[in-house]
């Protein structure tokens, strides 16, 4: 059985996550797409609330497996016995960041294989911090976030106010 591991901080997770996600499934047999706890960030959402949104996201499809974890990716993909680590780049500053991050988990696991999938071109300004600044200047984000779980970002966002 092939495994992958996409993680990120999915705050709020975007279309562009889904389309990361949904090509996972297309070249492998389980995704496991990790909600990191990343202390030098502020979120705007919990990492309970991104992990409900994200199982939300994928109600019925078995292959996706969430989970939040706190903690260096290397020590993720070792305990789900994979050496695959996706990655989806948006444009060369994407690329660039995430290079040197392969470099230094290189050096901490020889094994690891990382993929990365390249934005579609519909795709290549959508991030969360899009959504945020949208949600932040009270302007429409529904084209950037799934509409399975627009509601539940929306009733999330109502209770924060």
């Amino acid at each position: 059985m092939r495994k992958c591991v996409f993680a990120g901080t999915f705050d709020p997770p975007t279309t562009g996550h889904k389309k990361v996600i949904d090509n996972c499934l297309k070249l492998f047999d389980e995704v496991v797409v990790a909600v990191m706890v990343n202390t030098d960030k502020k979120p705007l959402f919990s990492d309970t609330e991104r992990e409900a949104l994200l199982k939300k996201l994928y109600e019925g499809e078995s292959r996706v497996k969430v989970v939040v974890f706190d903690g260096a990716v290397v020590d993720l993909l070792e305990k789900e016995n994979t050496p695959f680590y996706v990655r989806g780049v948006r444009n060369t500053v994407d690329f660039e960041y995430e290079n040197a991050n392969f470099f230094a988990n290189k050096k901490l696991k020889k094994d690891i294989v990382t993929i990365y999938l390249p934005a579609e071109q519909d795709s290549l300004q959508i991030s969360s911090t899009l959504v945020k600044n949208s949600v932040k200047f009270k302007k429409d984000f529904s084209d950037y976030v799934p509409k399975e779980i627009l509601p539940d970002l929306l009733k999330l966002l109502k209770n924060k106010q």
